[in-house]
């Protein structure tokens, strides 16, 4: 166990943690000293805590006479049942002329919005909005990169109780109605194109496509990627700008709606089957972002907040919820690297961006192209890195603090789409350890347990569970009205306990190391094995990219099978193959070496840039993979079809 960095005595006095924790002590006369005692409170005392959330974070509505109803089943559990908020208001909460929100894009090409912009283009969309008959529980659709007018478009729905649903324009025709068809979207926003890498990509005729598979659309609006761009459209469609110019801003109205009431869908990417639609509750999910960024990652007022991210994946949303706290949000819109590698880092000066959200593949590609920051930009703004999306090894927390930043805190996270938040997050008054996520996210009791239900002590892996009730877990899946998918998605496995499918262990320090999906679990001779162990070695090799491993089915067993992605200069030989085997055998374990080693040109990986294992190993093991549209590149699927010996 190696300790990276400590916050300081006055870091830790002035976070809005302390504050929130001397606030409890107080009105609950309950001893809060660190923050294993707040944890241990926020979940015994879940009544006390989140009513004090709601309060002390400036959550907006009339929380009513019931913090919690209470259920056997945990998905059955309410939060403040009788509460009623409107999101754009706790959005809204500032109307000024300080920066609201900044959008950079890869051209270099900027936009900054006041608060006051901010309000007047929510005012004169839900105008429009309504003008076209949207009503509450009407779904709202946008395709669209990650821009102000997203945004926007996104707090004008919930302002109404329409539900927001999107996605990244890279997705293809089949991967949208995917998604789309499922929700009836009464308006789509779609772009008419975007830059990635220095190129430009035309959305028109896609859209031409999808529009027919849409009978529910009433309209469809085109947000030029180019301001003032009056590029013909089609009939049935209207620009921006056309759609809202018969209107004039005024106050935004803000009806009050049930702290339950559905705010948007998220998408499941899995590779098998269309995407489930996750509905999720508008003040479930804002009560748990204003925790986490409050709390857990110290944002305050006039933060400049980033996430590099689309709007198709659950970190864009947790990123919006950042207005809430009263931040400045920064987006980026196109490659990390273009047109330079430091793009980002660039951006991060530019803008003074306080907390620098970025993935664990972009800090290790980052890691590969030998980029060192601190000697190149200020970086002074940043106090926090946060990262998500796939497992932070610990040779990424040495980059990190080698060469991007020594005093930041670090703080890797993991939860997901499903909650569309952490179960595992960061303690901005504690330390952070080489390779360990620090600690259980607030109001979750978190336990790793074994395949009988069994709880595990340190060092011992197992499959992470929660045992409480919080609230985002999702309102429901469309279209289930039974609750079976629901049910069966989070709680069948364990009676009574959330459980999405992570491989994970204790740390003596109390943080929690996860090591890969557990449905993606390698199990050969029956031990099971996480595939964060292997990425930790093999990718740290200069002759690799990158890599995925997969456990395969084969004659009553499984056998681990490893693909490498080679770089430029080498080939698998024999020596290769010896050089990894070895490694793998002395950094982790024998049981950790692969019966089998092939190079390929590509992986699969998801539109959020998540390598997709349950692809590969569909493929391998001969069975469907049926939903390639969750693939950013399904291309890539073909490298791995007809390898001699894997069939």
């Amino acid at each position: 166990m190696s300790q990276l960095w400590k916050p300081s005595r006055e870091r830790i006095v002035d976070s809005r943690l302390t504050n929130f924790a001397h606030t409890a002590e107080s009105r609950f006369d309950v001893e809060l000293p660190d923050y294993d005692s707040i944890h241990r409170w926020s979940t015994s005392q879940p009544d006390q805590f989140w009513s004090l959330a709601w309060s002390h974070l400036g959550l907006i509505g009339n929380q009513g006479d019931e913090i919690i109803t209470r259920s056997a089943k945990l998905q059955e559990t309410v939060f403040f049942p009788n509460a009623t908020i409107n999101i754009a208001e706790n959005f809204l909460k500032r109307n000024d002329e300080t920066t609201a929100i900044i959008w950079i894009d890869e051209a270099g090409n900027k936009t900054e919005l006041t608060w006051a912009d901010l309000n007047d283009q929510v005012s004169t969309l839900q105008q429009a909005l309504l003008g076209l008959g949207v009503q509450s529980g009407d779904c709202i659709a946008a395709w669209l990169p990650n821009r102000p007018e997203t945004i926007s478009i996104m707090i004008a729905t919930a302002s109404i109780g329409a539900v927001f649903t999107s996605t990244s324009p890279d997705f293809g025709v089949r991967g949208l109605l995917d998604r789309f068809a499922q929700v009836k979207p009464k308006v789509l926003f779609a772009t008419d194109g975007y830059f990635y890498g220095g190129k430009w990509f035309s959305c028109l005729e896609k859209l031409t496509d999808v529009e027919p598979s849409l009978p529910s659309l009433v309209k469809t609006i085109i947000v030029p990627y180019q301001s003032g761009d009056r590029t013909p459209i089609a009939k049935s469609r209207m620009l921006w700008e056309d759609f809202l110019n018969p209107h004039q801003p005024k106050p935004v109205e803000y009806p009050p709606y049930s702290f339950n009431h559905p705010w948007y869908v998220l998408y499941s990417s899995g590779t098998t089957g269309k995407p489930k639609c996750i509905v999720h509750r508008s003040g479930g999910v804002l009560i748990k972002h204003l925790v986490e960024h409050g709390l857990q990652c110290d944002v305050r007022p006039g933060d400049k907040v980033f996430y590099y991210t689309t709007a198709g994946w659950m970190m864009w949303n947790w990123l919006a919820s950042a207005l809430a706290s009263e931040a400045t949000l920064v987006l980026y819109d196109g490659s990390p690297f273009h047109p330079s590698p430091t793009a980002l880092f660039d951006l991060v000066d530019e803008t003074s961006v306080s907390l620098f959200g970025i993935s664990a593949k972009y800090i290790d590609s980052c890691a590969k192209a030998e980029i060192a920051p601190r000697e190149t930009h200020d970086l002074s703004s940043v106090r926090t890195i946060c990262s998500t999306g796939s497992t932070l090894v610990a040779e990424s927390f040495d980059y990190v603090y080698r060469e991007i930043k020594e005093d930041v805190h670090l703080q890797s996270m993991s939860g997901g789409t499903d909650l569309c938040g952490c179960l595992v997050a960061g303690d901005p008054t504690g330390p952070v350890y080489r390779g360990e996520i620090q600690k259980p996210a607030l109001g979750v009791k978190i336990e790793i347990l074994s395949e009988s239900g069994e709880q595990l002590g340190n060092k011992r892996q197992g499959e992470l569970a929660c045992s409480n009730a919080f609230p985002s877990m999702p309102l429901s899946f469309l279209d289930d009205e039974s609750g079976e998918r629901y049910h069966s998605a989070y709680f069948a496995r364990y009676e009574g306990k959330w459980h999405q499918g992570d491989f994970a262990e204790w740390t003596p320090a109390g943080g929690i190391i996860i090591h890969g999906r557990s449905d993606t679990t390698l199990n050969p001779g029956g031990v099971r094995i996480g595939t964060a162990e292997i990425y930790a070695v093999v990718d740290s090799l200069p002759e690799i990219i990158e890599s995925v491993v997969i456990s395969q089915r084969w004659e009553g067993d499984n056998r681990v099978v490893l693909f490498v992605v080679l770089s430029e200069g080498y080939v698998l030989d024999n020596r290769l193959k010896s050089t990894i085997k070895s490694s793998l055998r002395e950094q982790a374990s024998p049981r950790h070496v692969p019966e089998i080693i092939e190079a390929v040109s590509d992986l699969p990986r998801t539109r959020s840039g998540k390598i997709s294992e349950l692809a590969v190993k569909a493929v391998i093991e001969g069975d469907p993979v049926r939903n390639t549209e969750a693939l950013a590149n399904p291309e890539a699927l073909d490298y791995f079809r007809g390898i001699e010996g894997l069939l």
